[in-house]
């Protein structure tokens, strides 16, 4: 369901602990660390491309190992999170995966959640993985792979034109999700779905990475 990315970044909330993040992580040339996960990849082994934020969340032994490699962005109107796809982008990067974005505090994993969409114009390809689940901000009508059974839900975090899906169990028709609950807790019925939307629609999907247990 995942094909590799060259670029990932790595925000500080819960550290990936499943085989597919982790092996997308490994396989990436480029690893965009926020500040706050500087820990989290050198127990994990992996040395970061970048280090972006303003680093107050970074040891002075860390400061010292990667001097090197520090981008320091001061900017107290945004965060750590932004500043790395912002930094991404102007590296060149046009598919980029983000690792460690949900988890810990609900406020960030909403606010993190939330940066899809806002940047998703930058890049080719741009999501946010878990260990439970991805999520893809679509612009445009869109057809995504899946498996029978896959959980998928819908969201429309600014409200505006229409939607419409085909190869979900419960199919939307034309219609504006104008509540975050409305277009949730669907079913991918075959190996892809699409979701069409009107020229001013955007949305952002979530799939489960497994199917779950009958009566779960």
């Amino acid at each position: 369901m995942i094909t590799p990315y060259n670029c990932v970044i790595v925000a500080n909330g819960s550290f990936p602990q499943t085989d597919l993040p982790l092996r997308l992580l490994h396989q990436a040339s480029v690893v965009i660390a926020c500040d706050g996960a500087v820990t989290a990849l050198d127990r994990a082994g992996i040395v970061p491309t970048a280090i972006v934020g303003d680093l107050d969340s970074l040891s002075p032994c860390f400061r010292k190992r990667y001097a090197d490699r520090l981008h320091f962005v001061e900017d107290q109107e945004v965060n750590d999170l932004t500043k790395s796809i912002r930094f991404a982008h102007q590296s060149g990067q046009q598919e980029v995966l983000i690792l460690g974005a949900t988890g810990l505090r609900e406020d960030h994993t909403l606010g993190n959640i939330s940066l899809l969409i806002e940047h998703a114009p930058l890049f080719r390809r741009i999501e946010i993985l878990s260990d439970y689940g991805l999520f893809t901000p679509l612009l445009q009508t869109t057809t995504l792979k899946s498996k029978p059974g896959i959980q998928v839900s819908l969201f429309s975090l600014s409200p505006s034109g229409t939607i419409s899906t085909s190869g979900l169990h419960w199919p939307i028709c034309d219609r504006q999700l104008t509540a975050w609950w409305q277009g949730t807790l669907n079913e991918a019925t075959g190996n892809c779905f699409t979701v069409t939307l009107s020229p001013d629609a955007r949305v952002l999907v979530y799939r489960t990475l497994v199917i779950p247990a009958k009566g779960t």
